[in-house]
């Protein structure tokens, strides 16, 4: 009983602030945000009571769900705060807050279960409640479009989740993830069944699907119609919930490499594809999705590799950093002091000097775990963990005209960032499942494709008056045209249908904002 009270706190804390709302809906901005704050600073305590109890008890955790709590809480609060200041003087308040805690309390409730029947209830939540706020504008027809053809991905992805809901049950009888374990744990020398390699591999398809894996991208891309805490919301929570649902099937994705493969292989194109059209752009919010699309694509990869400790890493770090780069979006100058594709600075530095710093940080990475584990640090990395940080810490060495003393202070930091990840592994390890052995040809897969990805990246960038070149720039502005081929076989078979403006008598009446400022 206490456990079942403990996964519907949050939860049902935010349903209470969506009862108090319709109530009292005058005061409804003040009550979401007291109640998101009470959320927060109870997560926060659930979170720190059960590192206390690993800490003197040594009971391993290997679930993330107090954590991830903590963030939805986090960015509940701070979405619901910057909320009230941003719609001061909209119409249409009531429905944006109902709504707002609709979602959030979908979030909570997936986090906290661990019942796969649960679990897809509420991710399908997350994908209805957020709807209606991506046409909150809905005099605009480029929202209405976006948000059918997230309807139409959406549902895509919930067929399949069901029949993959239908297989796992008719296999076990039951919905529970602690059963799904055991019975894998039992079953581990015949390997897995028909039934749930086939779920396996749906799963991994849901994924995909509503993590925004090119093509079916387009969606993610085009939100920016949306209010912008809806984009936060949107970028820093929703899209990674796919790969927290992941981590949390572990057991069985260990054991269906088809599954594995179709994560690794759609998550390192989608990285690199969108890597490249990253650079073209200038606008940041459209830069911020890309980004959004790039960074889903490589959580997927290490998932799909088994780095269940990076991955669940790089999805708090990244729910923070877009959280904090889409709300501060609009205080972001954009002069000539963002990068371009063929920036100045990256074309006066020698081609080998770029391609040296992947030599070097590699060299370095490795140095780094080579002194922790002479000091007694025992704990497996993986050597594709390592070249994944490597590849991302490359570039703090390549940048620009550096003389010695530049280069070094950039090695110096390097350094640091490379033990600061060591810690990191460390303590996301507590809340992660354990490593399973890594298949070699993806391992192979990913470093190659990185490493292409990171040479035509510096080639590209010294050789811009290349012809081809100059095409490449001009099919990656474009996103290579994959979500305009996906919009017109899409809407061939079910098209979208616009609404016109709302009349004057539809808005309501603005909601007070006592306190706003």
């Amino acid at each position: 009983m206490f456990e079942f009270l403990k996964t519907l706190q949050l939860p049902l804390l935010y349903l209470t602030a969506l009862v108090l709302s319709v109530l009292l809906p005058l005061h409804a901005w003040r009550i979401a945000k007291i109640v998101t704050l009470v959320g927060m600073l109870t997560s926060f305590v659930v979170f720190v009571t059960q590192l206390i109890v690993y800490w003197f008890q040594a009971i391993p955790i290997h679930s993330p769900g107090h954590l991830m709590a903590l963030l939805i809480a986090m960015l509940a609060w701070v979405v619901v705060q910057f909320s009230a200041r941003y719609l001061n003087g909209e119409p249409n308040q009531l429905k944006y807050v109902r709504y707002v805690l609709l979602a959030l309390a979908s979030a909570a409730l997936l986090v906290n279960s661990s019942n796969l029947l649960v679990i897809a209830l509420a991710w399908a939540g997350t994908s209805v409640f957020i709807h209606p706020l991506l046409i909150f504008y809905d005099d605009r027809q480029a929202a209405q479009l976006v948000a059918h053809k997230r309807f139409l991905v959406s549902r895509l992805s919930e067929c399949c989740l069901l029949v993959a809901l239908i297989l796992i049950y008719s296999e076990l009888g039951s919905f529970d993830l602690n059963d799904l374990q055991t019975y894998i744990n039992s079953e581990l020398q015949n390997g897995l069944t028909m039934p749930l390699h086939v779920a396996a591999v749906l799963f991994a398809v849901v994924a995909i699907l509503k993590s925004a894996q090119l093509p079916l991208h387009g969606w993610l891309i085009q939100v920016m119609e949306a209010p912008t805490p809806v984009s936060a919301l949107m970028h820093a929570g929703i899209v990674n919930i796919g790969g927290f649902v992941l981590i949390q099937l572990s057991p069985l994705l260990a054991q269906a490499y088809v599954a594995q493969a179709l994560l690794v292989v759609f998550g390192s194109l989608t990285a690199v594809l969108a890597g490249f059209v990253m650079l073209t752009r200038i606008s940041i919010k459209v830069r911020l999705a890309w980004s959004t699309c790039a960074q889903m694509g490589f959580m997927l990869v290490e998932v799909g590799l088994g780095l269940y400790e990076l991955a669940l890493l790089h999805l708090v770090a990244h729910s923070l950093y877009k959280a904090y780069a889409f709300l501060s979006s609009g205080t972001a100058v954009l002069h000539n002091q963002r990068k371009r594709f063929f920036s100045q600075s990256w074309q006066s530095v020698r081609m080998l000097d770029h391609l040296g710093s992947l030599v070097v940080s590699m060299v370095l990475v490795f140095a780094v775990l080579e002194v922790w584990q002479f000091l007694g640090f025992e704990q497996p990395i993986p050597v594709a963990a390592l070249c994944l940080v490597a590849f991302g810490l490359a570039p703090v060495l390549g940048y620009g005209v550096h003389p010695l003393s530049a280069r070094c202070w950039a090695v110096l930091q390097l350094l640091v960032l490379a033990n600061l990840y060591l810690v990191w592994h460390c303590v996301f390890s507590v809340f992660s499942p354990p490593l399973h052995a890594l298949a070699t040809p993806l391992v192979v897969w990913v470093i190659g494709l990185f490493l292409i990805f990171y040479i035509l990246q510096v080639v590209f960038r010294h050789s811009s008056q290349n012809r081809f070149v100059q095409q490449a720039y001009l099919w990656a502005y474009n996103g290579f045209y994959l979500d305009e081929s996906f919009t017109r076989f899409a809407f061939k078979f079910w098209p979208a249908r616009f609404y016109g403006p709302r009349t004057k008598d539809s808005i309501s009446t603005p909601l007070s904002h006592s306190g706003n400022t």
